[in-house]
């Protein structure tokens, strides 16, 4: 019965996201501050309205999590013993952060499965020229290849025939459909044999996947949550730092909220308010102190921002809030020299999305590709508060909150 009502829950939420879609679509904006959502277990909605008022539906501010939720596919058919030579290679590498490595592998992996083509571990490249590191140095490899074999065929380099040959460059649509490769990925492998993929993440197919079971679905759900795994160095700074937050709560129980507010992108233009169409992209940390007071989070709450260091536009959100931290607070003197610094901007990300995943709240003040994959990855682990200050933009709610969140309740229950 309780799987059933999860299931019965799960449906709720996702059907909830669409309708507000729906609404989003029609209206083609959110007024700031008028409605916001708390994506828990108990899919019960907070109301966040202009005059200040704030309707609770729940009991409490802190949710019970749920339980971790179970893989509800099984591992791809295996690869047969006359389709292991390879058709062809793929070449592809992770970017613009932890956030978008998740998708990209997931793109690499069908598409390599689909096309019988061999798939070349990835490397990671900053967004300056000349940023590059093998996979090995943030995440677990050999996990890694031991999850996709059988899956596809998979090799650590290029055969030495190959290298001095350059791939064609192919553009794909996150999350592209059986159809789309066979239209359009497809005729180009068969003509060259050797792609490299470049996911384009502002392509958008909301398109269900028509075989919600099927080989081809599977593949993604195993490539998306079960393949990469930070590497355990990394693990133990996140799992250092929460246990940190978590003994320096003194009130709640050791929870802690994890807010996604960075300065940096907070001063970039494109997230000022627009006044002619009354939408913003992101929330300022005395909107979301704010937001978090009105809510009825005590001044001792213990946050954790996304934040390397202080910055003084924090000043009031710290003033608001004492027991707020950022990763050079909690982070080993030893290991930041390891961590900080513009050549090591993946690895701060890697920690924030673990921590966001990990924590007892998410606050999202910015809307993204990062806020779309925390929460999927927090719904796998069964952590499914989410508090959001206020609807964000349709163009992220609608491609990636509603899509990531799709997902992994199809590939978990």
């Amino acid at each position: 019965m309780a799987a059933d009502l999860r299931h019965i829950l799960a449906a709720f939420l996702t059907i909830a996201m669409f309708a507000m879609l729906g609404n989003m679509i029609k209206r083609d904006h959110f007024d700031a501050f008028q409605v916001s959502i708390q994506v828990q277990s108990n899919t019960h909605v907070m109301k966040y309205k202009k005059k200040g008022s704030t309707t609770l539906l729940s009991k409490g501010l802190w949710q019970k999590d749920s339980m971790p939720l179970k893989e509800c596919w099984i591992k791809p058919t295996p690869i047969v013993q006359e389709a292991k030579k390879s058709n062809g290679f793929i070449v592809f590498s992770l970017s613009n952060g932890p956030e978008y490595h998740m998708s990209q592998v997931m793109d690499a992996v069908v598409i390599a499965r689909f096309l019988g083509a061999t798939l070349i571990v990835p490397d990671i490249r900053g967004s300056e020229p000349g940023q590059k590191k093998k996979l090995q140095d943030m995440y677990d490899e050999e996990k890694f290849m031991r999850s996709l074999h059988g899956v596809i065929k998979i090799a650590k380099e290029l055969p030495h025939e190959m290298t001095s040959k350059s791939p064609v460059v192919v553009s794909v649509p996150n999350q592209a459909s059986e159809d789309y490769i066979e239209r359009n990925i497809e005729p180009i492998f068969q003509t060259t044999g050797y792609l490299r993929l470049a996911t384009d993440f502002s392509s958008i197919h909301m398109k269900p996947r028509e075989k919600q079971n099927s080989d081809f679905y599977s593949t993604s759900c195993l490539a998306m949550f079960g393949s990469l795994e930070l590497k355990q160095e990394i693990q133990e700074v996140v799992k250092t730092m929460i246990e940190r937050l978590r003994t320096l709560d003194q009130t709640s129980n050791g929870r802690f909220l994890a807010v996604d507010l960075r300065v940096d992108i907070l001063e970039k233009k494109i997230c000022k308010r627009s006044e002619s169409i009354r939408r913003k992209t992101c929330y300022s940390a005395q909107e979301v102190a704010d937001f978090l007071k009105k809510m009825g989070f005590a001044g001792n709450t213990t946050i954790y921002l996304t934040q390397t260091w202080w910055h003084e536009s924090l000043k009031f959100f710290k003033e608001m809030f004492p027991n707020t931290y950022t990763k050079d607070d909690l982070i080993p003197t030893e290991k930041k020299g390891h961590f900080f610094g513009p050549e090591n901007v993946m690895l701060e990300r890697a920690l924030d999305f673990s921590i966001c995943s990990q924590g007892d709240a998410f606050v999202p003040a910015i809307t993204g590709l990062f806020y779309g994959n925390v929460i999927g990855k927090r719904i796998v682990l069964g952590r499914t508060q989410t508090l959001v200050p206020s609807s964000p933009s349709p163009d992220h709610l609608s491609t990636y909150v509603v899509k990531k969140s799709h997902l992994a309740y199809s590939c978990y229950c």
